[in-house]
């Protein structure tokens, strides 16, 4: 564990310096939905997948077609309320996310950047680059996220050496270490990515 991820957090999904997303156990997946929560077990948030017809779950429930669909996600606080919405619009071989505020005024987008070998994604905001998600290797579940400059400011991993509480199990949840302040649009690129990025993988099994 960094040094900076045993600063004290803020309490909010954007202020913390350590994001544990829960992936809700389901008998069938056929909504996403993660619950986020601070290193101490306490709730930070949710992600919900939203506008999901009964023909879509039928669709992903009995095909692979659902992959080529588009997805909408909320990132709700621990009040319900939405901070940030993530879209994956429909897609061929690469995934692309378009990143907005509650008010649908766009923050930046999140694009699939390669289909083979070690996965990776750029973040732009306004056409400019702002940061990149790398996996660091091939099927392991570890990413680093860097800032413009190629600075290190987040980490993406399915375990974590820290002292989480006895009811996170690294088989249903993974570890979001914020190594410290960041600045718009940075900063909700960061969650955005670190709370979508199970999905955009599972969803691009296959094309990867």
């Amino acid at each position: 564990m960094t040094g900076d991820s045993r600063r004290a957090g803020g309490g909010t999904l954007f202020t913390e310096p350590i994001l544990v997303v829960n992936q809700k156990a389901r008998l069938v997946e056929t909504v996403s939905e993660f619950g986020v929560f601070d290193q101490y077990g306490h709730p930070l948030g949710a992600v919900a997948e939203v506008g999901q017809s009964l023909f879509r779950k039928a669709v992903r429930l009995l095909t692979n077609y659902d992959r080529q669909l588009s997805h909408r996600f909320e990132v709700r606080d621990v009040g319900g309320s939405v901070v940030l919405k993530v879209t994956r619009p429909a897609k061929m071989v690469r995934s692309r996310f378009l990143v907005t505020r509650p008010d649908d005024s766009p923050i930046g987008e999140i694009n699939q950047e390669n289909v083979f070998g070690k996965i990776r994604f750029s973040f732009t905001a306004r056409g400019e680059p702002v940061g990149e998600l790398r996996a660091e290797n091939w099927r392991a579940w570890n990413f680093t996220i860097t800032d413009r400059a190629g600075a290190e400011v987040a980490r993406i991993t399915k375990t974590f050496a820290g002292y989480l509480e006895e009811a996170f199990t690294t088989a249903d949840n993974y570890v979001v270490e914020v190594h410290g302040h960041l600045a718009d649009p940075l900063a909700s690129m960061v969650v955005a990515s670190a709370l979508t990025v199970d999905t955009a993988l599972k969803q691009g099994e296959g094309d990867t």
